[in-house]
């Protein structure tokens, strides 16, 4: 097989161990064969077979990082909920909406109302956005659709969209989102109905992971441990969104099953974090949802740090809490209101958020890993955090091959 030289280039390969200064090499190449990388080190010392026959790219001085990655979106619903961002600038909280029949349950309303092809043709604007800034592989969570043919739905367009585009996607099944209205008095029939939802739904190829949300507006302890043991019986691997509104103690649960990510994590206790680390559990920080939700409570980022609790990045992207479909912004935002350094926030999209879906061979570059990578027109990785509202991509190499700037277009 032929090799592809990508030299010329800076590279920041946010290799392990190597944050402190992203991994940088100054003068660096990278050579593809195929969908993999076969070599990352400085130009001058490429050893000579690689030379033989290649095909040449010269980045011209463009910084190159992994691809990013998005490993907490829910991408795919029906409708929007402008309305209730006015509502609440207008003095109602979000859990009075919620409690009101707005909240996640309008938005179930609208995805169920809504075609296989709508949710597409509205989930690739989405999409778009995120590839055009350099997103490689994504998470894309259910949870709009609360019934089981609702649910396949949804997973099924969340397939859809990765088979239409150059971007791998991870299915998440978030059926434990909200009580739907049919089950309003009766949660616990509601968790009977999620835990009997997976295996189907893992018979279909549809799911890659099992998640819930453990809080006081979403489900309880217990409840959110029965669909955990399902999904360790079945072999899936759990998430959780936990101690986004209060310490549910989801944190140590999550910790207790494996979990790949406990996310959000405002109210993390130490106790928490301490269960996290000791199970390899990622924290998913998400800043858009805690900026549009206008919280005051940050995640504890310093005990996090103590004790070596690996953080990732990511948009949340969703019609209630984060309608943002920008992961440079997030960057920037992982900054200036969690303060992490720039460092830790492009590991936070890259190797972190890898670790965070459970996927080896990306996130960073290395010989072996997939050629996914971005150049980006500007001399140093911190820029990327430091310009919000600008979009410095000049081109995404995809599994080792030159993805086209996406356009919009309708596949149905």
């Amino acid at each position: 097989m032929s090799f592809e030289i990508w030299e010329n280039a800076r590279l920041a390969t946010m290799q392990e161990g190597q944050d402190a200064n992203y991994g940088l090499i100054e003068d660096g190449a990278l050579v593809v064969e195929g969908e993999r990388l076969a070599w990352v080190g400085m130009r001058a010392e490429m050893p000579a077979q690689y030379r033989h026959g290649a095909v040449l790219h010269d980045a011209h001085h463009a910084l190159i990082t992994p691809g990013l990655i998005d490993c907490h979106t829910h991408l795919v619903y029906g409708g929007h909920r402008a309305n209730e961002f006015e509502l609440r600038l207008n003095g109602a909280s979000y859990e009075d909406i919620a409690r009101a029949g707005g909240g996640i349950k309008s938005t179930v309303q609208a995805t169920r109302l809504a075609t296989e092809a709508q949710l597409f043709e509205a989930a690739t604007k989405r999409l778009t956005n995120l590839l055009k800034e350099g997103v490689t592989t994504l998470e894309v969570k259910s949870g709009y659709g609360l019934s089981l043919a609702q649910e396949a739905k949804c997973l099924r367009v969340a397939r859809q969209l990765a088979q239409h585009h150059p971007v791998q996607i991870k299915n998440t099944f978030l059926g434990a989102h909200a009580v739907p209205p049919e089950f309003q008095d009766n949660p616990d029939a509601y968790i009977d109905s999620v835990v009997a939802m997976i295996e189907p739904l893992k018979a279909e190829g549809l799911i890659d992971a099992v998640d819930a949300f453990c809080d006081r507006i979403g489900f309880t302890y217990s409840q959110t441990e029965k669909v955990f043991k399902e999904a360790q019986r079945l072999n899936l691997p759990v998430k959780l969104h936990a101690e986004q509104l209060t310490d549910s103690h989801g944190a140590s649960l999550a910790a207790q099953y494996g979990a790949l990510s406990c996310d959000h994590l405002e109210w993390l206790s130490e106790e928490g974090a301490a269960a996290m680390s000791k199970a390899g559990t990622v924290a998913v920080l998400l800043p858009g949802a805690f900026y549009f939700l206008r919280e005051t409570k940050l995640p504890p980022i310093e005990l996090l740090r103590q004790h070596q609790v690996p953080m990732a990045i990511s948009t949340d992207s969703n019609p209630g809490s984060s309608p943002c479909t920008s992961i440079l912004l997030m960057l920037n935002m992982a900054c200036t209101f969690m303060r992490l350094t720039p460092q830790e926030a492009l590991a936070g999209v890259t190797r972190i958020a890898a670790q965070a879906l459970g996927l080896k061979d990306r996130g960073s570059l290395n010989a072996a890993q997939r050629a996914d990578f971005v150049l980006w027109d500007v001399k140093h990785p911190a820029e990327l955090a430091y310009a919000f509202g600008s979009n410095p991509c000049l081109s995404t190499i995809w599994g080792g091959r030159v993805r086209e700037t996406p356009s919009v277009q309708n596949h149905h």
